[in-house]
C-alpha cells in the first residue's frame, strides 16, 4: 500500500451515463500499470466521514477497493457504482459533520458560525489512506472542491461530467450526449399525444444557467427552444407556436424550454432547500410557460418534465467512448507525474486543462453564433469548418 502506487477515485455531483465507464476504464488501465485503486463512496462526503483505521471506512463501506473483477460489467449500466452527493467539506453544516467527530475537533474546523470547514480532515484522511493520486469525476461544484485540493498540494486529476455541458475549459462533458438521445427519443413518442388532442408542447429540461441541453435537443428534433441567455419576448413566442400549430397538418406545435428560461417581465423564483454548495431548485417554468401560451393562443397545451429520466440507463455510444477515453488521458497525466489538470475536449481534440475558475461561472451558449433568438431556433448554418459537435472555446 505505498501511496505512490494508489489511486483513489470519486464521483460527485449528480449522476449521469458514462461513469460507471470512467470507473472501469480507470481501474483496467490502472491494474496493468501496477497501481491499486481505491473506490470512495458518496463523493466528497466520503473523504469527510471515512474512517482510515476500519477496514470498509464505516458507516455502510465509505471505501471500496475496486478490480477488473468487481468492475467487469459495469460499463453496461448507468449511475454510479460508487454512489455520490451533494458534500462541500468547506461549508459543512453542523448537522452534516460526521457523527463520531469530536466537540474539540468541531471547534477547530468551526469557520463561521455554525459552518465548519473540513478540508484539513480531509487532507489527513488522504495521507491516512496512502493516497498517491485522486481522480474526481464532477461537475463545477466537484471541479471547485478539487481546485481547493490541488492549491492543498494533493496530486489530483478531474474529469468533467454534467448533463448540461456548461464546464469551463471543454467542450464537452460526459452525460450530454445520452441526455439528449433520451430527450430526442421522448419528445419524438409524445409527439403522437400532442397531434392527437392538436396541443402546444412545453418540453422543460435541464439547464440553469446554461441552454445547451435545450439548443441541441431542438437542433435534432427541429424544434423551438428558450434559453437562459436569451430572455423572451413572450407574445412573440406565442404567436410563432400558434402559426406552427396552424400550418401543422396535425395541428400540433411544441417548444423545448431550459429549466432557467424566462421571458421578459418574469422571474421564475428558486423553491425548497439550498444544496450543500448553495443551488436551489428552480419552480417548474414549464407549467407556468404552458399555463401563459394558452391564455394568449386560446389553444390547449401541455407541460412535460424532461428531467431526471435523461440522467437514468446506460450510457449511448458517444458517452461510452469519451467516458473511456476521458479515462485513459487521466490516466496518461497520472502515469507522468501530471497533476492539477482537468481532462477535455478542445478544438474537437483530447486534451487537458487547468481546473475551472470558479469565479468565471458556467460556460454559456454563445447566442450571435449559435441560436437565432427571433425565430427561437437553433442556428443551422454557418457550420463549416465547426467541431463536429458545433461548439469551440474562443
Amino acid at each position: 500500500m505505498t501511496s505512490s502506487k494508489r489511486i483513489a477515485i470519486l464521483t460527485g455531483g449528480g449522476d449521469v451515463p458514462g461513469l460507471n465507464a470512467v470507473i472501469k476504464s480507470v481501474v483496467y488501465r490502472a491494474s496493468e500499470a501496477g497501481y491499486e485503486v481505491l473506490g470512495i463512496r458518496r463523493g466528497w462526503e466520503g473523504l469527510t466521514h471515512v474512517q482510515p483505521e476500519l477496514p470498509d471506512g464505516g458507516r455502510t463501506g465509505y471505501l471500496r477497493p475496486l478490480d477488473r473483477i468487481n468492475t467487469r460489467t459495469i460499463d453496461r449500466t448507468g449511475g454510479t457504482i460508487l454512489h455520490t452527493s451533494r458534500t462541500n467539506p468547506r461549508k459543512m453544516p453542523a448537522t452534516g459533520l460526521p457523527p463520531w467527530l469530536t466537540e474539540e475537533d468541531r471547534a477547530k474546523y468551526e469557520v463561521a458560525d455554525g459552518v465548519y470547514d473540513l478540508t484539513p480532515l480531509v487532507l489527513a484522511h488522504l495521507e491516512a489512506l496512502g493516497i498517491g493520486e485522486l481522480i474526481t469525476i464532477g461537475g463545477d461544484d466537484t471541479l471547485s472542491y478539487s481546485q481547493v485540493l490541488a492549491d492543498a498540494g494533493v496530486p489530483l486529476v478531474a474529469i468533467p461530467k454534467t448533463m448540461d455541458n456548461d464546464v469551463q475549459g471543454t467542450e464537452y462533458c460526459i452525460g450530454f450526449s445520452t441526455a439528449i438521445t433520451r430527450a430526442k427519443e421522448a419528445i419524438n413518442r409524445q409527439r403522437t399525444t400532442l397531434g392527437s388532442h392538436e396541443r402546444i408542447g412545453v418540453f422543460r429540461i435541464f439547464g440553469r444557467d446554461a441552454g445547451f441541453s435545450a439548443l441541441y435537443t431542438a437542433y435534432v428534433t427541429s424544434a423551438r427552444c428558450v434559453i437562459p441567455e436569451a430572455p423572451y419576448d413572450l407574445d412573440a413566442l406565442a404567436a410563432i407556436l400558434a402559426a406552427d400549430h396552424a400550418a401543422n397538418p396535425s395541428h400540433y406545435s411544441f417548444v423545448i424550454t431550459a429549466e432557467g428560461a424566462i421571458w421578459h417581465g418574469a422571474k421564475i423564483s428558486d423553491i425548497g432547500e439550498a444544496d450543500a454548495f448553495g443551488h436551489r431548485h428552480k419552480a417548474n417554468v414549464g407549467e407556468a410557460l404552458a399555463y401563459e401560451l394558452r391564455a394568449r393562443t386560446g389553444i390547449e397545451t401541455l407541460a412535460s418534465e424532461l428531467t431526471y429520466d435523461l440522467r437514468s440507463g446506460e450510457p449511448d455510444s458517444i458517452d461510452s467512448m469519451v467516458a473511456t477515453t476521458f479515462a485513459n488521458v487521466a490516466m496518461d497525466l497520472v502515469e507522468s507525474g501530471i497533476t492539477a489538470r482537468m481532462v477535455a475536449i478542445q478544438d474537437g481534440k483530447y486534451a487537458h486543462t487547468n481546473l475551472p475558475d470558479p469565479k468565471l461561472g458556467p460556460r454559456r451558449v454563445d447566442v450571435p453564433v449559435m441560436y437565432n433568438a427571433t425565430r427561437f431556433r437553433p442556428r443551422y448554418d454557418g457550420k463549416l469548418g465547426d467541431p463536429m459537435l458545433l461548439v469551440g472555446l474562443d
